[in-house]
Formats: structure tokens, sequence, C-alpha cells
């Protein structure tokens, strides 16, 4: 059997446009939030809680999400072009069935799921059509996820970045004139907003198909569309069901904090909310790293190359460590300037300030999280983090939240400890996985199946 060489790019080469990518996502929305406000403080309380049943139902897709690139970058990584078309194939028909499963969701069930979310009155006439009219725009979500995933495998995070520079451009152009009306076109709010996504999104399918033919020489059949083999969706949900369950429990658990956050009062929960805001930036570079590492990590495993795997995930994690404390710090001194753009209030600023302080604590540990669990994962160890990082959620994410916020009375900076203790204990757990290499099993048991398939054609 030949091999490929080693995968030549460095990490930063796969890293900065993963962060690219990750940064415009979050400033696109915040300019959706600004739009909607504009049209009623109604409205930007129902497009952000829309969104927010949006994002939780788009987990499913984590199912297969977090396979596609794992089970991609190691037959890639033993050379097998083969399967690894397969496998991309397999993913398009995967996301059909739940990108459409979520978007029916979404359609039929919108005013039920936003009521379970307590959406007041006035805002739930608004949020319901909204998040209805999202349905489109999900199905897309799960095409253009399943095939930049593809590409990223690949080693094409360029031209990944470019897809989703285009895709956010046509978004905002669209987004603005069907939200506030142009010339003779109407005002039309919300809907408006989810028809520019829907319109995006085909526009982002249309750029990857020909990437794909363009650089893959990949040209789906109409069959690909919905049809989803059983051995390539298995080697998929191997990986993926674990990385959905972790990411599911780690959403409820966080739910918990912030249904404390709320019960501290409006001020708190505004504190609460900026803080999280800016903190979602400064995870970026980390999760970027993870991202990288996992893409690089999947080709060594495939390639047998177990000690530059071992190196690789060192070498970045050291790296990740510095740069999560420099950016956290830097967001710190610099929080009564930040917390401005959102509020005015002193004391809303000050409880952010007081928060923001403890990340340069938090950060180094989920740094630990975001880069070593991906290397896990890569490796074919993806149900340990589960495993091992479930009671951590429910102990110390939730319980700790509650007993340090609300019981001791410590307000949100006892919930900030609480994500911080949280985030270090599974963290040290991962590593220590890693260092005492609880993974390589895993990895060679992945390199068997590889050979296995090859073998069967």
């Amino acid at each position: 059997m030949t091999h490929l060489p080693p995968p030549r790019p460095r990490l930063f080469t796969l890293a900065w446009p993963l962060f690219v990518e990750l940064l415009l996502g979050i400033g696109v929305g915040l300019v959706g939030t600004a739009l909607a406000a504009r049209v009623s403080d109604a409205a930007g309380a129902g497009f952000s809680l829309a969104n927010q049943v949006g994002a939780t139902l788009f987990v499913v897709f984590r199912i297969i999400g977090a396979g596609i690139g794992v089970v991609l970058t190691q037959a890639l990584g033993a050379g097998q072009r083969e399967g690894a078309e397969r496998v991309a194939r397999a993913a398009l028909g995967a996301s059909t069935w739940i990108g459409g499963g979520t978007a029916l969701v979404a359609l039929v069930a919108a005013t039920p799921l936003l009521r379970l979310m307590q959406a007041p009155p006035d805002v739930l006439p608004l949020a319901a059509p909204f998040l209805a009219a999202l349905a489109p725009a999900m199905l897309g979500d799960a095409w253009n996820a399943a095939m930049a995933s593809v590409m990223r495998a690949h080693l094409r995070t360029r031209d990944t970045l470019a897809v989703i520079i285009v895709m956010h451009a046509a978004h905002l152009a669209l987004a603005i004139p069907l939200m506030l009306g142009a010339g003779p076109l109407p005002p039309l709010g919300l809907p408006g907003y989810a028809l520019a996504l829907a319109g995006s999104r085909l526009i982002g399918l249309g750029l990857h198909l020909w990437l794909w033919r363009l650089r893959l020489g990949l040209v789906p059949r109409w069959r690909d569309w919905w049809h989803a083999p059983r051995r390539e969706l298995g080697a998929m949900l191997h990986i993926g069901l674990p990385g959905a369950a972790e990411n599911i429990a780690y959403r409820l658990a966080f739910m918990v904090s912030v249904s404390v956050a709320a019960q501290l009062g409006a001020q708190a929960l505004a504190a609460q909310a900026y803080a999280a805001q800016l903190m979602s930036t400064v995870l970026l570079f980390s999760l970027a790293t993870g991202l990288g590492v996992e893409i690089l990590v999947g080709h060594l495993i495939g390639a047998g190359q177990w000690h530059a795997a071992h190196r690789l995930v060192r070498r970045a994690l050291g790296r990740g460590l510095v740069a999560s404390v420099a950016v956290a710090t830097v967001v710190a001194i610099a929080s009564p300037w930040l917390l401005r753009i959102f509020t005015h209030d002193p004391a809303i600023i000050a409880a952010g300030q007081t928060v923001l302080w403890i990340t340069i604590v938090l950060e180094p540990g989920r740094a630990f999280n975001l880069i070593v669990i991906n290397a896990l994962r890569a490796a074919g160890d993806a149900r340990y983090p589960v495993a091992a990082g479930a009671a951590s959620m429910l102990i110390v994410l939730a319980g700790g939240s509650w007993l340090l916020g609300s019981v001791l009375g410590w307000g949100l900076p006892g919930l900030w400890i609480a994500y911080a203790a949280d985030e270090w204990i599974r963290g040290l757990l991962m590593w220590r996985r890693w260092a005492k290499l609880g993974w390589l099993p895993h990895a060679r048991a992945a390199r068997r199946r590889l050979r296995a398939a090859h073998a069967a054609g």
C-alpha cells in the first residue's frame, strides 16, 4: 500500500484561516443583532431567542459533523484517496437527512419550542415565524458544513475561508435591504434576515460544489445527496456520537449557570451576557488551534506516525497556553472600554470587569480542552472526553454555579470560578490521557480499520 508523505503545512498555516472564519461568524451575529434591534427591541429579543433555539437544534449535526474530518484525515493520511472520496460522498448524504430533519423540526415546532424557552408574549409572534423561516438555511448550513469539513481535511483551509467570506458578505448585502427596506422594496424585518441567510447558503453551496470539482476532482452524483452508506456512516458516528453527547452535556450544564445568573437580577444577567460575548472572542485562538491540530493529527494517525502526533500536540498546547493567557489579559485590561460597547451602566461594567479578570485563569484550562480533546478525537479516542468530563460538567459547572453563585452568595464571580474549575479539571484529565498515551490503542485500532476497509475495497 502506498502512503502519502506526511502533511507539510505548519499548524499556523491551517489555524489562521480557521480563526478568521470563527471571528467572521461572531461578527455577522453581532451585525444581525444590531439590525434586528433597529426594527424594535422585541425584534432584537426575538432574533436572539430564535437563534439560540436554532443553534441548539443544529447540535444534532455534530452527530456526524465531528466525525467527518477525523475519518477523512485518517484515510488521507493512510494514502487511501478512494476511501476518502467514499466518506465525502457519504457525508453529503448524511447531512441531507440530519439537516433536513433539523429544518423540519424548526418549521413545524417553532412556537412550542419558543414557549418552552419562556418567550415573552410580545416576542413570540416575531420569533416564531422567524425560526420557521430559518428552516431552509439550516439545511443549507448542514450541506455547507459537511462540504467545508471535506475541504479542510484535504488541507484546503484557505479555500474554505474564501467561501465563508463570500457567503457572509452576500448575507449582509442581502439582509440590510431585505430587513430595513430599500427603494420600492418594503422592510421585511426578521423574515428578511432569514431569506438573506438562505440565499447566502445557496451561494456557499454553489462555491463548494465548484471547489470540490476544481480542487478535489469530486462531483456529487444525484444519489450522493440522499445515500449514506452504512460502513462510512458508522465510522463517522463512531467519532461523532460521543462528540455530540459532550456538546449537549456542556450546553445543558451551561444553561443551569445562565439560569442562576438570571436569578441574580437584570444587571447581573446583562453583565454575564456581555462578558460571555467578549470571552467568546478570547477562546477563538484556542479553538482554531484545536481544529488545526485535529486535521494534522488525523493525517498523522492515518500514516501511523504516532511520535509525530505526540510532539505536535505538546507543541501546540504549549503555544496555546501562552496565547490564551496573553489574550485574556489584554481583554481584562481593556474591559472598561470594551464593555462600554454594550452598556454605560457602571454597575454592569464593574461586574463584567470582575469576571473578565477571572478569564485569565479560566482560558488556559479551556486551551487544554479545545486542543487536547480535538487531538484525542482525531486519534479515534472519542468516548473518553465524554466519560471523563460528564461528571465535572454536572457537578462542577452546573452544581458549582448553583452553590457558589446562589447558595453561598458569591454572585457572578462564583459562576465564573465554577467555569474555571470545570475547564481545568476536564483539561487536566484530557492532558493526562494524552500524556499517558491512553489514545494509542485507539489510534492503532483506527489504522487497522483503515487497512481492513481498504482491503475490502
